[in-house]
């Protein structure tokens, strides 16, 4: 019996070891300048699935508020690895939400894939959202990392 606890503990020890390197994990939205008074005030983000893997269409919805009416925009996406600026894309706003944009709550989509050779490590995802004057409505920043192993899933549809 105290061999079979001694294996049991030592398994829980490996499998508490593997587990960060095979997932995604998020951390705190953060604004870009804390001190800036944006139009746009984001409350939160819901990411699905999560973990986020490899392959795999993620959607990030980001749940934020207005006190002014929002005609259009772009959203524009720059991603970092371990610092690194990697990746850029711009979206009209009006794609990712409903136009114009009310006074009060509103949701942004965004749907994303990371290719299944997305390398392990930190990245941060910066979101600037600008209205149709090109005026920045709300900036904001999230870090998450990838492991060392991709989900099986992600592998069978990459």
């Amino acid at each position: 019996m105290a061999q079979l606890t001694k294996a049991v503990g030592a398994l829980l020890c490996v499998v508490c070891l593997l587990v960060p390197l095979t997932s995604a994990t998020t951390r705190d939205v953060s604004y870009c300048n804390k001190k800036a008074n944006y139009a746009v005030k984001v409350s939160g983000i819901d990411i699905s699935p999560f973990p986020i893997s490899r392959g795999v269409e993620t959607t990030f919805a980001i749940a934020a508020a207005t006190d002014e009416v929002i005609s259009g925009g772009n959203l524009k996406i720059d991603v970092t690895y371990w610092g690194f600026h990697i990746h850029s894309e711009t979206h009209d706003l009006c794609k990712k939400t409903v136009c114009p944009v009310a006074n009060g709550n509103f949701t942004i989509i965004h749907k994303q894939a990371l290719p299944g050779i997305t390398p392990p490590g930190s990245y941060t995802l910066k979101m600037t959202l600008s209205g149709a004057n090109k005026k920045e409505l709300t900036c904001i920043n999230f870090d998450f990392s990838m492991g060392f192993i991709a989900a099986a899933d992600g592998l069978a549809e990459a």
